[in-house]
């Protein structure tokens, strides 16, 4: 792995990191904000309070899952939970009419999870098949 490579992957991965661990702690203690994870913008898309606790802590465990050392597994899946609840959101972003200023930040999201799994050190990914 190249020294670019391995910068492109922590870079994205902590910006990734910092991004849902703030969207977490908004979720799960339910604080007012008008950005994207915020109270106000979920109700909006229709879901219910509960839901707001279970996404704060899914996306917990996705980081610890991403940042702590070994278990490649483990990191896989947290890529792909990851990507299926913000690919989620920009479902229902989009079927709730929201502008493009609520849909951008769901969209880096995305961007920062394939660049931090696409850049991730052969330690983080699994072994192929047959090798």
């Amino acid at each position: 792995m190249t020294k670019w490579n391995r910068i492109i992957y922590w870079v994205s991965t902590v910006w990734l990191a910092l991004g849902l661990t703030s969207t977490a702690a908004i979720q799960i203690f339910k604080l007012k904000t008008d950005g994207p994870g915020g109270v106000e913008n979920v109700f909006h898309m229709g879901f219910p309070p509960d839901m707001l606790t279970l996404l704060g802590v899914w996306k917990i465990l996705g980081v610890v899952a991403l940042l702590v050392p070994g278990s490649p597994l483990l990191k896989e899946w947290a890529y792909a939970g990851i990507f299926f609840t913000i690919s989620g959101a920009l479902y229902f972003h989009v079927r709730s009419g929201d502008a493009f200023g609520m849909i951008a930040p769901v969209l880096l999201y995305l961007v920062l999870i394939a660049t931090s799994w696409y850049f991730r050190p052969a330690d983080r990914t699994l072994a192929t098949i047959g090798s």
